[in-house]
């Protein structure tokens, strides 16, 4: 009989005395395929006494529980998690403790030597972490003490399986794994997924990535049981999707039942079939309120999907989305199949026109702390629930392969602007007195409202100040579109010191290339081609990429600003993005 041997590593809590490991132990013994020719072998890590000198207050829990909350309060489809109303005094603790262990690197090296330690002592062939203690395996084998040749092998022939993990939510993300969760060197990596676990989890993306599989687990019970490690571990698609393969694979058979080749193939049949390029066009013209009304963003799209044809975009790579049918759910479905199965080489263009906003949102001391770009989906109500920025997108792109080559062409303005009567159109919303009123402030001493005193988002980002306005706003307090702000945590001698290290030139979160219509604090307008509306910077960039071949990104914007300004518009449209994509030829001006 072949062994399979088990550790486990707990989640948050003290687990001295629990009944933990019998759990565990108990629930993997009833529901492991083949034991009459495998035999499971436990061992159980504990990391309590790590944490016996930690003593938090009740204002640090809730701290946390904001920071924890507020920053993965969305997931890729819109749904908002509950926060600090809704949580329990268990949850309220566990956050407190997920953030002194991600903000504190004396805990860190503590929790790293024990893992690693355990890890070539007992040599198992499968790692089982919950929650935190997820986050301290990965910290762990993500780590360069884990290129040591013992701790090396013994990642080698294991299989990593997280569950209830917090690693995706960006306050751990950015804090812990620089914005951008790396591969690991273990056989695989199965991270157990459930969309009603409130414990601020999170999926986890890493696309092109053999060695890694998401495994949706859903169950929702009442409480905090939705969190619960023996109903991730007893769950039927953990069964067919961890424990079968691994059993399988141990005693070098190929089925118990269920054809191994049928469970894993789906991946590689996907992308035998796939396309290399995709585009996901998105206009809305037809606004529920009138006044709102724009009327050249639909003839964007079929002149953007034109240009596209002609340049090489198969009809059926292109998706569009128009007015009633561009919600915030139905925006962010598509930009899911827009970016699915992404490969090194493969183009992906998202294009939108319509109304850009900005929402000035609440944040840990439930006073407003930050601005937040949005783009103004069909349903817009100036709630996140309906609303397309970026801490809802991100996780969809931010895990990119670096030779995916991703475009984001935004035909909006995010500063506001009112339509008068015989002039352009302008393509951005100026937000209602309510919403206006939490970004202001009382002058005494002028007797006027003023805007409110920030503080920065990252004041450390860069010593750059144009870079510090690309990346959150010449105020420093903006999430901005399409930069992953949220999980640029990373002070900027730190980030240049780990890229010293690595010898790279791409770390951290993967950036889209950028093209915006206007700048940060100008208006973009549409103009009207005879009787025909089209947007201004739209209809000029078209122009130039016709009469143009073999033109870069950076000189298509130049000229596309000059242009603009020969027509006398005030707006200088602007390129973010990546040095050598920026300078690299517009794929699609052939």
């Amino acid at each position: 009989m072949k062994k399979l041997k088990v550790i486990g590593v707990h989640g948050l809590g003290d687990h001295r005395n629990s009944t933990w490991r019998d759990d565990w132990k108990k629930t993997l013994l009833a529901v492991f395929p083949g034991q009459t020719d495998v035999q499971l072998e436990f061992d159980f890590l504990t990391y309590d006494p790590v944490f016996e000198s930690v003593d938090l207050s009740v204002w640090e829990t809730m701290q946390a529980v904001w920071k924890l909350a507020r920053s993965g309060a969305s997931n890729a489809l819109g749904r908002r998690r509950g926060v600090l109303g809704d949580v329990s005094d268990r949850v309220r603790w566990t956050a407190g403790y997920v953030v002194a262990w991600v903000e504190d690197e004396a805990f860190q090296r503590k929790t790293r030597a024990l893992v690693l330690d355990r890890l070539v002592e007992f040599q198992p062939d499968l790692i089982l972490a919950h929650s935190l203690g997820s986050l301290v395996t990965y910290d762990a084998f993500a780590h360069r003490d884990a290129a040591r040749p013992d701790v090396a092998a013994a990642l080698a022939r294991a299989r990593y399986v997280t569950l209830g993990s917090q690693l995706g939510n960006p306050f751990v993300l950015g804090n812990l794994a620089g914005g951008r969760i790396a591969p690991l060197p273990v056989k695989l990596w199965h991270h157990l997924y459930n969309e009603n676990d409130d414990v601020f989890t999170a999926e986890i993306r890493l696309p092109g990535e053999a060695r890694f599989r998401q495994i949706d687990t859903p169950f929702d019970i009442g409480g905090v049981a939705d969190h619960s490690a023996v109903e991730y571990l007893r769950h039927r698609n953990a069964i067919e999707g961890v424990w079968r393969p691994a059993a399988e694979q141990r005693i070098d058979v190929r089925s118990f039942g269920a054809s191994r080749a049928r469970r894993e193939s789906p991946a590689v049949l996907r992308r035998r079939g796939r396309t290399r390029q995709r585009a996901l066009l998105v206009g809305i013209n037809e606004y529920p309120r009138e006044t709102d009304r724009l009327e050249g963003c639909v003839n964007d799209v079929f002149l953007i999907s034109s240009v596209l044809q002609e340049g090489g975009f198969p009809p059926e790579s292109i998706r569009v989305c128009l007015d009633a049918r561009a919600t915030a759910k139905g925006i962010t479905e598509r930009l899911r199949w827009l970016l699915d199965d992404p490969q090194p080489g493969d183009q992906r263009v998202f294009y939108y026109s319509g109304h850009g906003a900005t929402i000035p949102e609440y944040g840990e001391n439930l006073e407003p702390d930050r601005k937040t770009e949005t783009l103004v989906p069909h349903d817009f109500d100036w709630s996140p629930e309906h609303a397309i920025v970026d801490d809802q997108i991100y996780a969809l792109y931010s895990q990119l392969p670096y030779g995916t080559r991703f475009a984001m062409i935004l035909d909006c303005c995010h500063s506001g602007g009112m339509h008068r009567q015989g002039g352009p159109r302008v393509r951005g919303l100026t937000p209602p007195d309510d919403v206006r009123h939490r970004e202001l402030e009382w002058s005494r001493s002028l007797d006027m409202w003023v805007e409110r005193g920030w503080r920065p988002l990252n004041g450390k980002f860069s010593s750059d100040p144009k870079a510090r306005a690309a990346f959150f706003g010449q105020d420093g307090v903006s999430t901005r579109l399409g930069r992953a702000s949220l999980v640029r945590s990373r002070p900027e001698d730190e980030y240049k010191r780990e890229k010293r290290r690595i010898g790279s030139a791409r770390l951290g979160p993967y950036l889209p290339l950028i093209i915006e219509a206007c700048q940060e604090k100008q208006l973009s307008y549409e103009y009207r081609h005879g009787v025909t509306s089209y947007g201004a910077f739209t209809y000029s960039m078209c122009l130039e990429l016709r009469a143009r071949k073999r033109i870069s990104f950076e000189s298509l914007v130049k000229v596309t600003r000059a242009r603009l300004a020969k027509l006398e518009y005030e707006q200088q449209p602007q390129i973010l993005g990546p040095a050598e994509v920026r300078r690299s030829r517009v794929p699609w001006s052939e």
